[in-house]
Parts: structure tokens; sequence; C-alpha cells
């Protein structure tokens, strides 16, 4: 069954707002900035992660340093999986911001 479009935003909402919460939690000095659906994370070494919503193909896209990568959602899991590694969007996450910042920061709930 595929997401209707209101799900599809809720759902990258949500996401949107764990992650934010996840580093407004962490010792890590950064910039957050949500807007227009797309949340910016600039670490202090100036490198950033972007987050957007890609709603016609209903798929959460993050670009960073080491590439942009689509996440699509697996309402089985109830999670957001990559749709060239099969990787969940939290262990991604976790092993980008360790690259990036040089910081282990745990995202288990994505």
């Amino acid at each position: 069954m595929s997401l209707t479009e209101a799900r599809f935003h809720d759902l990258v909402d949500a996401v949107q707002q764990a992650v934010e919460d996840i580093f407004d939690d962490c010792d890590l000095d950064l910039d957050l900035e949500n807007s227009g659906g797309v949340l910016t994370v600039r670490f202090e070494n100036g490198t950033q992660l972007i987050f957007s919503r890609q709603a016609p193909i209903r798929q959460l896209w993050l670009a960073a340093r080491s590439g942009g990568f689509h996440f699509d959602y697996d309402q089985a899991s109830d999670r957001w999986i990559c749709d060239s590694s099969d990787e969940q969007l939290g262990e991604m996450l976790e092993r980008i911001t360790l690259e990036q910042s040089g910081e282990s920061i745990e995202f288990d709930e994505l």
C-alpha cells in the first residue's frame, strides 16, 4: 500500500522532529534550521546534513559530505530505509555524524 501525500508529510515531519530532538540533546556545537520542510544541520567544522522531502516520489533525501541518499518508508518496520543500501536512516546517521563531526551519537529511535 502506497503512502498518501498527507501520511508521507506526517512521517517526514515526525522523523525530522526526532532528528532535531536528538541533535538538541547532544553535546555537539551545531546549528539546526528547519525551513520549508528542509532540515539543515550545520556542524562546527562547516559540514552539514540536509534532509529534504520529495513528495511526488514519497522519499526522504539526505545530503551529506559522503553523498546523497534516498530513503523510502517501510511500513512493516516503521523505518526509513535507503533505497541503494537498505541501511536504516538511524544507522546511516550514526555513521555519517561520526564521519562529519568526529562524535558518536545514537539514533536508535529512527
